[in-house]
């Protein structure tokens, strides 16, 4: 009796085929899967760098990472103030200057900061006012008119100005301390008392009487 001889037919060798290239991929990405990992976060830049601003005035931050593959990412880091006395700062980046001072902003990702620093400066001075307003005082009495002078800041608060310079249009009707804004008569008429601080003027009218 003759034994039955197994002849392999194509599909046998499609399927074998198949198995092994299937069996050399996975070795292959068995070996690789060292190579294939998550790139790791090396640094954060925190922009702006080292920002100025008023009191009541906000600052928007942004922070970007740098992993080590050298890519780059914008992050949504925790971010804190190292001074909420003259500035806090929001979950989002957005810093609000409270009092004038320094303040470190930090953002904090995976472990990694990166700093910077914000400057709070006292707000900028916008107008003066003189009091009394437009007064009159009497020659022949000798009597002085002091002024006094408040300063509104950009965020809409007061202050008295106690270092504003004086001065008179017209010293022949009155002269004036520079100091200390007390006027005195000299002739009947009218003149202008006039306070500077910082580049702003206030001013009023003085008028002198007989």
């Amino acid at each position: 009796m003759k034994k039955a001889i197994y002849t392999p037919r194509k599909k046998d060798f499609v399927t074998l085929a198949t198995v092994l290239l299937a069996t050399c991929v996975l070795l292959a990405c068995a070996a690789c899967k060292g190579f294939f990992v998550d790139p790791t976060l090396a640094s954060i830049a925190v922009t702006p760098a080292g920002a100025t601003i008023v009191v009541g005035a906000t600052q928007q931050y942004q922070a970007v990472g740098t992993y080590n593959d050298g890519s780059t990412k914008v992050l949504s880091p925790v971010w804190t103030s190292s001074s909420v006395a003259a500035a806090t700062i929001t979950a989002g980046g957005l810093a609000k200057a409270v009092a004038a001072g320094p303040a470190t902003i930090t953002a904090t990702s995976g472990g990694v900061t990166g700093t910077t620093t914000l400057t709070v400066q006292s707000a900028a001075l916008q107008s003066i006012s003189v009091a009394p307003t437009n007064p009159s005082i009497s020659l022949s009495q000798g009597s002085t008119e002091p002024f006094t002078a408040t300063g509104k800041y950009a965020d809409a608060t007061t202050q008295p100005l106690t270092s504003a310079t004086w001065n008179s249009s017209l010293t022949s009707v009155a002269t004036i301390d520079a100091a200390t804004g007390i006027a005195t008569p000299v002739g009947t008429g009218t003149t202008v008392i006039q306070a500077t601080s910082g580049g702003i003027t206030g001013s009023t009218v003085l008028t002198v009487t007989k």
